[in-house]
């Protein structure tokens, strides 16, 4: 993979408006889900955002401008590329009435309008892969010398579908999501904003490298030969063995079946497995945003020493932890994403800081 660095970071989550709101409260133990009625009689619990004044679009447009403010992202004339990742896109728009004239991508169009955007916009939107995907488009765009900067955009907005979709398939809870948990029945979705400003330029987090594979046999489950040839692309890419991994941040939201798939094909790729750390019971699957989302926390928690253990019992069967305190080297970390398709995603950071 060409030079890649964050230079920014922005979240917004069910822990907070911005990255230090949302590191204190992870260190607080995190907050319950709330109930989300879908429809008459069906409910499910949701990781929401803060409520606030507005219809849809104006809340979408108020969030975005200030996660990517918190990124940098505006503080220049706005004419890096800009891509824009989602699942739902402008479902919850939709479901308004206020539906989008045009195609899929006029919600891309509706966040560069709220960001008042004057480069190359994008749309990424590969299900639960979109956002690491939309760096790894960045990556090529960057690598083709045409930009020194880009920025990724990852958005999971309210909306009933995504819930009805996933309810009528029996994948959620219907109290919580607890990755490679004892009692895991399902995953809790999250409404996430997160954006990843990336440049050319040197900073403490460098995108080392990343694969991406596409198994569609089981287009809703996880395949464990994609798994691990998508964390052999990415190892490849960044020029690194297996066992330079110190960290993995897992996919794993609270599948009774995918989750132990995920950690079976891990341990074929590592051996010893590295600690594991996982962030969708703190603030839910956030979908086409959780790469975005995801790769804030784990920056920002190494960053802030921030080391929790889930506060539900883990499945002696699957024989796995994870990590409580900091390892003792901590220079390359593997991100897993997983998503509807048959998309299977990993991602290498290196800590140039460690």
């Amino acid at each position: 993979m060409n030079a890649m660095y964050l230079g920014g970071r922005g979240l917004a989550c069910a822990l907070g408006a911005d990255v230090p709101g949302v590191l204190a409260q992870w260190r607080a133990g995190g907050q319950p889900p709330v109930p989300r009625t879908v429809a008459p009689g069906f409910v499910w619990p949701l990781h929401a955002l803060a409520p606030q004044q507005g219809d849809w679009l104006t809340r979408l447009g108020r969030t975005v401008r200030d996660v990517v403010a918190q990124s940098g992202a505006l503080d220049g004339a706005r004419r890096m590329p800009l891509f824009v990742a989602s699942s739902s896109l402008d479902v919850g728009y939709e479901e308004a009435d206020q539906r989008f004239a045009g195609d899929m991508h006029a919600f891309a169009d509706a966040v560069a309008a709220a960001l008042d955007w004057r480069g190359p916009v994008l749309t990424i939107s590969t299900a639960c892969t979109s956002a690491i995907n939309a760096v790894r488009a960045a990556a090529d765009w960057l690598g083709g010398g045409e930009a020194e900067e880009a920025l990724v955009v990852g958005i999971e907005f309210d909306n009933c579908f995504s819930a009805g979709g996933f309810g009528s398939m029996q994948l959620l809870s219907s109290t919580r999501g607890r990755p490679f948990g004892r009692d895991r029945d399902g995953l809790v979705l999250g409404e996430a904003v997160a954006a990843l400003r990336l440049t050319r330029n040197p900073s403490r987090w460098r995108i080392a490298g990343s694969g991406n594979v596409v198994e569609g046999a089981d287009p809703t489950g996880t395949d464990a030969n994609a798994v691990i040839a998508a964390c052999a692309q990415a190892l490849q890419d960044s020029g690194l063995g297996a066992s330079d991994i110190d960290l993995v941040k897992v996919h794993a939201a609270g599948s009774p079946v995918k989750d132990a798939v995920e950690l079976a094909a891990l341990r074929q790729v590592f051996d010893p497995l590295p600690p594991l750390v996982s962030f969708k019971s703190l603030i839910g699957h956030t979908l086409g945003a959780s790469g975005a989302a995801e790769l804030v926390m784990l920056t920002a928690g190494v960053e802030a020493g921030i080391w929790r253990a889930p506060d539900y019992p883990l499945d002696d069967a699957l024989d796995v932890g994870f990590a409580t305190v900091a390892p003792p080297r901590l220079r390359h970390l593997l991100l897993c994403a997983i998503g509807f398709g048959g998309g299977h995603t990993a991602l290498v950071l290196e800590d140039c800081g460690a």
